[in-house]
């Protein structure tokens, strides 16, 4: 085992997530993000390093103007809720976020206005006209080349063609520094395939210059000395790294201390689909302003539903809080970090999360701690009981878990996130089999070397639980909390790794509540099955909706007043010789009978009217249908299928209708 971490007490680690667009409720594959980030914040908080951590909104855009007006709301109205709604949904992940940062703050607004003030006047930013393709959902831009087919190359949706005076930032004039630097500092940008995909695809063949603001709508920061501009999202939304720890560019030398203590950020962990902004042209904005890159962005992929990318249309989107229902919040966590390979996407689905949840949390971790526990209150009265004599299967077992302690640390480290995880739930795995090869409850029936023997094998698993709790609070904190409490302690840093042996002999133990109760696979795949043929038949529902008629012009109430509409009783009715739709109704109005032709034949036979109440507009003009006067209308409803509108028998004769 590692004899110490003296290197990363009190050293500085900054992190960041990419700040969520607050247009929606972010689905699983977005909240991988901040749970991952927060795994990592937490490792280096067990290390004692003194760490910053930082996620939030970015709040600002067109897609968010449009989504407001169609939902007659402002934007702010908007971004207000969707806000609030991410930030609930990172506190129900249990995030341990330091800052959350809203790109509609007051601090970031002026500090980003300053900043392009501040590139204006330094010649890297110029006025002119953008004429181009532009996707909308991700806020880029993008050329002839990149749009081939009229789609974006990485949401896949159409794109738009645009023309509006914009301000430009001069790309090319860093793009050398910026290639060399990438080149010369080996992990800048993992993994290894992004930094290649960046340099190949867009460094080598010679940046262009970005457009840095839009006319064309106005939910953005203004830029101060034009206000018919706002400032391009991504100028906005990335600078957040820097104005959440204070820094504005008209401060000069004097930046906070937070700032200073803080920056360079340590690593920008952040999706796939955005590494060209926070690898090209966060960098670039960077040297513009004379500030030290990041030591690190590192590009996760995505999470896809079994192999389909999540998406709305495809009706597979799921969401972490509506998973947390049935699995709880580690169970979110663990699956999520656990599925998520260093460099492939990941899949889900929902009979992998229960085949991951009752292998790995219920049997390997909750069985294990539940049998171990209740095993040391059976035998020695639920203390922790004295090593004796080691053997082979002890060093095994201890090999094992300083196996563990190294290999969370290095995967964690470098960011191998669920290979740390799997470090953790192999020795979990062999603690199982130790249990196997001891029978405990045979060594129980026997005399005082048999005892002896018991409580070394007692120690050992308990033992082996603290020190895997230890390992296992980056990612499933609140499990790793009671774990811990459980066994008479409350150390849970790197500290307390430091020997195989740390459980002192005696202390209580107590029976935590079950950690992880099984799922009924077949139960839970029916009630998910049930709510997705709900969910399905509820959108139907909504698409079947008809459309408002077309209708005709208004009328005025003067208008209405001069239809007379009166009640009247069928007293005859046959059908009108030659003409196949027609019927002649003989109408008592009280005060004079008169007759009515009407096209109903397909509907109703004069049996069918004969003695029945009706509405008749009274004074309409009287006409002539096949050779028949008809004086009036009698009122029915419906296109395709009609339906006479009949009154109740007792409805007297000749009332007006109002």
């Amino acid at each position: 085992m590692r004899e110490h971490y003296s290197e990363h007490k009190d050293k500085k680690f900054y992190v960041t997530t990419a700040i969520a667009y607050a247009s929606r409720k972010p689905h699983f594959g977005n909240t991988y993000e901040v749970i991952m980030t927060d795994a990592v914040a937490r490792f280096r908080r067990q290390l004692g390093e003194d760490v910053f951590f930082c996620t939030g909104t970015d709040e600002h855009g067109e897609k968010i103007e449009n989504l407001a007006r169609e939902e007659g709301i402002t934007p702010k109205q908007l971004v207000d809720s969707v806000a609030g709604e991410v930030k609930s949904l990172w506190d129900l992940m249990n995030t341990s976020y330091d800052h959350f940062i809203r790109t509609t703050d007051g601090y970031h607004e002026a500090a980003v206005q300053h900043m392009f003030k501040e590139m204006y006047e330094r010649g890297d930013i110029y006025k002119g006209y953008y004429e181009g393709w532009y996707c909308v959902p991700c806020e880029s831009f993008l050329t002839d080349t990149q749009a081939e087919g009229g789609v974006c190359p990485d949401c896949g949706r159409p794109v738009e063609r645009k023309r509006e005076e914009a301000y430009y930032f001069k790309m090319s004039k860093y793009a050398p520094a910026l290639i060399k630097y990438i080149e010369e500092t080996p992990g800048f940008i993992e993994p290894e395939s992004r930094k290649k995909e960046m340099l190949n695809n867009f460094l080598y063949a010679g940046l262009q210059d970005l457009c840095v603001s839009r006319t064309s709508f106005k939910w953005g920061i203004p830029v101060t000395f034009d206000s018919d501009h706002v400032v391009y999202v991504w100028l906005d939304a990335l600078s957040n790294y820097v104005t959440a720890l204070g820094y504005d560019p008209e401060n000069g030398e004097a930046q906070p201390d937070k700032f200073k203590k803080y920056w360079p950020a340590d690593v920008h962990i952040i999706g796939k689909d955005i590494a060209r902004f926070h690898t090209i042209y966060w960098p670039i904005f960077l040297m513009s302003q004379g500030l030290p890159l990041p030591k690190k962005v590192f590009c996760h992929p995505w999470f896809n539903f079994g192999a389909d990318k999540m998406s709305k249309s495809k009706g597979n989107i799921i969401y972490a809080d509506d998973m947390a229902k049935r699995v709880g919040v580690d169970g979110v966590r663990y699956y999520a970090l656990s599925e998520m390979p260093y460099a492939n996407d990941g899949s889900i689905t929902w009979e992998s999360v229960v085949t991951r949840y009752n292998t790995d949390l219920a049997n390997n971790l909750g069985n294990l701690v539940s049998r171990t526990v209740a095993m040391a209150k059976k035998y020695f009265d639920g203390s922790v009981p004295s090593p004796d004599e080691e053997t082979e299967l002890d060093r095994e077992l201890k090999a094992s878990v300083s196996a563990a302690v190294d290999g969370v640390y290095d995967n964690m480290m470098t960011y191998h996130v669920s290979d740390a995880l799997e470090c953790v739930f192999s020795v979990l795995r062999r603690a199982n089999k130790y249990i196997d090869e001891t029978t405990p409850w045979t060594l129980a029936k026997g005399g005082d070397a048999e005892k002896a023997r018991l409580g070394t094998v007692i120690y050992n698993l308990l033992e082996t639980i603290r020190i895997s709790a230890i390992l296992l609070y980056p990612f499933i904190p609140a499990t790793s909390d009671a774990i811990i409490a459980s066994l008479g302690t409350d150390e849970r840093d790197y500290d307390a790794l430091e020997t195989f042996g740390g459980l002192v002999p005696g202390t209580k133990v107590s029976e935590a509540a079950p950690l992880f109760a099984r799922i009924d696979e077949k139960k839970f795949m029916e009630e998910i099955e049930a709510e997705k043929a709900a969910a399905e038949a509820e959108k139907k529902k909504a698409e079947d909706v008809p459309e408002r008629p077309e209708g005709v012009a208004e009328i005025t109430i003067d208008d209405f007043k001069n239809v007379e509409l009166r009640t009247a009783e069928v007293v005859a009715c046959e059908p009108v010789p030659k003409a196949k739709k027609l019927l002649r109704l003989e109408l008592d109005l009280g005060y004079e009978r008169r007759q009515v032709v009407s096209g109903i034949a397909k509907w109703y036979s004069p049996e069918d009217l004969v003695g029945k109440k009706v509405v008749v507009v009274a004074n309409l003009k009287p006409a002539v249908l096949c050779s028949v006067e008809s004086r009036g209308m009698i009122l029915a409803s419906g296109e395709d299928e009609v339906r006479v509108v009949f009154l109740s028998p007792d409805t007297p004769n000749g009332e007006r209708v109002r």
